[in-house]
């Protein structure tokens, strides 16, 4: 289990100040695990855990991206194209396309 000292700054793990408690008073079982609320659990997430010499721990929510979309992220140029043209959010009407499509019922014999 790594066991690694970050020097990164806060500011770029607790990325909000405004923390609700979920819960109280939760003992570790046997096996030292803890149930987090299902209401806090998402499905395809995976945690960093932090944790500071007064014992309090943070969860950093993280998601796998396939390595095939990887090049997106290393480019930033391309990512502020992406971000921006999401941001946008502009619907163009470009007509139907009705024409365009070929009957493909099969034909009868």
């Amino acid at each position: 289990m790594p066991n690694k000292r970050h020097h990164n700054s806060m500011a770029t793990i607790v990325r909000d100040e405004n923390f609700i408690k979920r819960a109280d008073g939760i003992k570790p079982d046997a096996r030292s695990r803890v149930n987090l609320p299902k209401a806090l659990v998402r499905e395809g997430i995976r945690y960093h855990i932090w944790s500071n010499n007064s014992g309090q721990i943070i969860l950093d929510p993280q998601v796998t991206i396939p390595a095939s979309e990887l090049w997106l992220f290393k480019n930033k140029k391309a990512l502020a194209m992406l971000d921006k043209g999401v941001s946008e959010k502009q619907l163009i009407n470009r007509g139907s396309f009705a024409k365009y499509v070929k009957d493909e019922t099969p034909a009868t014999v």
